[in-house]
């Protein structure tokens, strides 16, 4: 066992602790959090992977944690780290364990210019959306597509299935870096494109859902009226990604990496590379190597299929909002965001300028209004930041700065975040008790099975007030809007 982190822990003030470097890291860590939260927190695998994660070769700045930070697969979900792609002659590492399994997880929101009492029938329009958004682990419901069609989704994102009628043209300003990252090859395995062919239009299982929500109420008035969103009004949010085909790409990844390295002592080690991990987990290449190039650009291509995905779910959903509610229900795209991605980005780090590859895992981009990647509609405000919450209390939608970069690479919270975990929350919570509970506060809940309900109760989350206060204490972004539940559809 290596040093107790706790032993290098220090309150900064500013609604973040700091784990200074000591043993292998190479950079501080920072916890979103402040003493009460960290003592809700019985679970300390997370910060020992984030002091993990700050000796990863090319390392720069500091390792983060964002407020709804819980133990992951190799970084904790939360995790944020970059690394200099210019570090020695490869440049310095990439690591799949440090983008997660699900490529491009994230957020859609859509809003209306209706409000709750626009809805004839809250139990028929939740039921209809439910039979009309597949949910579950299954691609079962899924939209067909060809061999062809597959190919220009994994290549173009948002594009192909704007063009192929899932979406709208205007739609793509307003997704993260346009709805496309650019893949040379798109190279992902035989088995990753049969799991891809399957899964469009799909939610997927556990945290993701559709949510049908009202504007509870604004914060920041001035933003919420340019975002044109007002008290009472109806919105709706998507949280899906990349579904089996993302998850197939970085097991083959995280497979083929984990096995380069060998068990010297407590570290793992790569010969070749002369790459030392704490981890191996954090299993990773040189950026510029062959095989860091090669998960770069299949993580790219699964991020497109998931900004397709959530384009073809909001096809999907406007598709019963106007049957239901009529012109009320016509939806506009406020923004839709990826939190589990590696993106190469300029950053300055001790007054130097740095070309990192920004690992988020479980955290969102959160760039201020002058960036050059934020759309035109947003140069004043900064750029949305989409924080579900849980189904029975709420959730945020926050904002960038309005100008500049904030300390953590531009990076938020991206949810609530786990407090129990899946098979504790099973143990503890009935899955049936709690959807009527739930519909007795007047919330619709559509799940597949009351397991899933357990796995996602509230009590299974964070206190998102509480994690939203922390983030706007360590300025990472500021509150615009919180957003009630009305009616949850779930896998």
């Amino acid at each position: 066992m290596g040093e107790d982190w706790r032993d290098h822990l220090s309150d900064e003030g500013d609604g973040t602790m700091r784990i200074k470097a000591h043993g292998d890291m190479k950079v501080d860590a920072r916890l979103v959090t402040n003493h009460e939260h960290l003592l809700k927190h019985a679970d300390d695998r997370g910060p020992e992977q984030l002091v993990n994660a700050a000796s990863l070769p090319g390392v720069v700045g500091e390792a983060w944690a964002m407020a709804d930070w819980h133990f992951g697969y190799g970084l904790p979900i939360g995790g944020v780290v970059a690394t200099d792609t210019e570090a020695g002659e490869l440049g310095g590492a990439i690591s799949p364990g440090g983008v997660g399994f699900d490529i491009n997880c994230g957020v859609r929101m859509l809003a209306l210019d209706a409000t709750e009492s626009d809805i004839p029938n809250l139990k028929k329009l939740a039921g209809r959306l439910a039979g009309r958004i597949p949910a579950g682990a299954s691609g079962k419901g899924g939209l067909e597509i060809n061999a062809r069609q597959l190919d220009d989704l994994i290549q173009r994102g948002a594009h192909a299935a704007v063009d192929m009628g899932f979406g709208h043209d205007e739609d793509l300003k307003a997704i993260e870096s346009n709805g496309m990252l650019n893949t040379e090859h798109a190279a992902v395995s035989t088995r990753a494109r049969e799991r891809g062919m399957r899964a469009l239009g799909t939610l997927g299982s556990g945290n993701h859902f559709l949510e049908l929500q009202t504007v509870g109420k604004t914060v920041d008035t001035a933003t919420a009226e340019a975002w044109g969103l007002y008290e009472g009004q109806l919105v709706a949010m998507i949280h899906s990604g990349s579904r089996g085909l993302g998850h197939q790409v970085c097991s083959d990844h995280v497979r083929a990496l984990e096995a380069r390295y060998k068990s010297r002592g407590n570290k793992w080690v790569d010969e070749e590379w002369g790459y030392t991990l704490a981890d191996r987990q954090l299993a990773a290449a040189p950026f510029h190597s062959k095989e860091g190039q090669s998960y770069f650009d299949a993580m790219n291509a699964a991020a497109n299929f998931a900004f397709a995905n959530r384009s073809a779910l909001a096809h999907r959903l406007r598709e019963v909002l106007k049957l239901e509610l009529g012109i009320d229900g016509e939806a506009r795209l406020l923004y839709d965001v990826a939190h589990n991605i590696a993106k190469v980005e300029h950053h300055t780090i001790d007054g130097v300028q740095c070309t990192c590859c920004v690992h988020r895992k479980g955290a969102t981009r959160a760039f201020g209004g002058d960036h050059s990647d934020v759309a035109e509609s947003y140069s004043r405000s900064g750029q949305p930041v989409l924080v579900p919450g849980d189904m029975g209390t709420g959730s945020w939608i926050m904002s960038g700065p309005k100008r500049g970069m904030n300390k953590a690479f531009g990076s938020s919270c991206h949810g609530a975040g786990r407090a129990l975990s899946r098979t504790k929350a099973k143990k503890t919570i009935d899955g049936k008790r709690l959807k009527g509970e739930l519909e007795a506060k007047g919330i619709r809940i559509h799940a597949s099975t009351p397991n899933v309900l357990a796995e996602e109760a509230p009590d299974a989350y964070k206190n998102v007030d509480e994690v939203i206060a922390l983030t706007d204490m360590a300025n990472l972004a500021r509150p615009v809007a919180r957003l009630s539940p009305l009616a949850v559809i779930k896998g």
